[in-house]
């Protein structure tokens, strides 16, 4: 069976059984195959995108910690997922992943809900593995005349988190336009970031993306297991420079301080990403996932850089019991 024929089959299947209302045992014998490979299509359409579960969050008990949060740190939208009870050190394996989808999957149903009220929207994207579990939860989506921009350059390395993976996968997603900075996250100096900074195919994106309407960005913290060390996208000696400078975090390569200022050091000369004050400009709303990110996302919001946070439920009360 080739690929397109397989991907037809799963969206059968899911269809039949979300939407069709009928059991697995029913969609076996509707498709001819067996329940357990029912079974497995429909967890890969889960997986893949295909189909995307949302819950009414709001019914969940977590108001008053977004009451809390947003009061605190003067938003206009606050959206907590569930708590899990994870512990506070953070995660290992699976059990990582479970903030961000929860997070992902939130951020999706806010993006569904801002195109169906404005469908002409700029969306600008930052980049990481929570903006990437935002992506896999669009399905079905129609907005053709949105336009999805990144807010930075791109990673050297191809992953399904890089910032031109992010709109390339809303604009397909969506049927939306994909605009994305042709340069690297990080320049090798400022001369060279100058020079690619002139180029016209980058200020006409750079443009766009300092105007946009709409800009979700995500947070990072500043360890050896963090996704910029991971990635190799800057050394364990700027790692601790940054330490060093008072940087406890970072988004969209911009590190900032726990006041959520930017930190004086060279790769914040040298970033090609939008920078705060553009960021201002937009209704630019934070997605937290993880209690790693617990220090970063708390100096973020101390900037008042975001309009908005989409956080998972273990972080928020944590968050909250700092803050009240």
């Amino acid at each position: 069976m080739d690929v397109v024929s397989e991907r037809q089959l799963m969206s059968r299947a899911a269809w039949l059984y979300y939407l069709g209302g009928l059991t697995q045992e029913e969609v076996s014998a509707r498709l001819g195959v067996t329940r357990a490979r029912v079974n497995k299509l429909l967890q890969q359409a889960r997986a893949e995108g295909v189909v995307s579960v949302t819950i009414d969050h709001r019914e969940l008990g977590l108001l008053p910690t977004e009451e809390a949060l947003a009061r605190a740190f003067k938003l206009d939208l606050c959206i907590c997922t569930p708590p899990l009870g994870l512990p506070e050190g953070g995660t290992e394996g699976a059990l990582a992943e479970f903030p961000r989808r929860a997070v992902g999957a939130a951020a999706a149903r806010f993006l569904r809900e801002r195109l169906a009220e404005r469908p002409d929207l700029v969306i600008g994207t930052g980049w990481g593995r929570t903006l990437e579990q935002m992506t896999l939860h669009v399905a079905g989506l129609s907005a053709p005349l949105a336009r999805f921009v990144s807010l930075m350059g791109s990673l050297t390395a191809n992953s399904a988190f890089n910032p031109f993976e992010v709109v390339q996968a809303l604009a397909r997603s969506t049927g939306g336009q994909g605009w994305f900075l042709p340069v690297p996250f990080i320049a090798d100096s400022p001369a060279d970031k100058e020079i690619l900074m002139s180029q016209r195919t980058v200020a006409e994106a750079l443009r766009l993306a300092r105007g946009a309407d709409l800009a979700l960005v995500s947070v990072g913290e500043l360890t050896e297991r963090s996704l910029l060390r991971r990635s190799e996208m800057i050394s364990s000696r700027e790692l601790e420079e940054l330490r060093r400078s008072g940087a406890v975090g970072d988004t969209n390569g911009i590190f900032f301080n726990a006041e959520g200022h930017p930190v004086s050091h060279g790769l914040n000369v040298r970033t090609l990403a939008v920078g705060f004050d553009d960021l201002r400009r937009s209704f630019t709303v934070l997605l937290a996932a993880g209690a790693e990110k617990e220090e970063a996302t708390l100096a973020l919001l101390r900037s008042g850089l975001a309009k908005g946070l989409i956080v998972d439920g273990d972080t928020a009360i944590r968050l909250v019991r700092r803050v009240t």
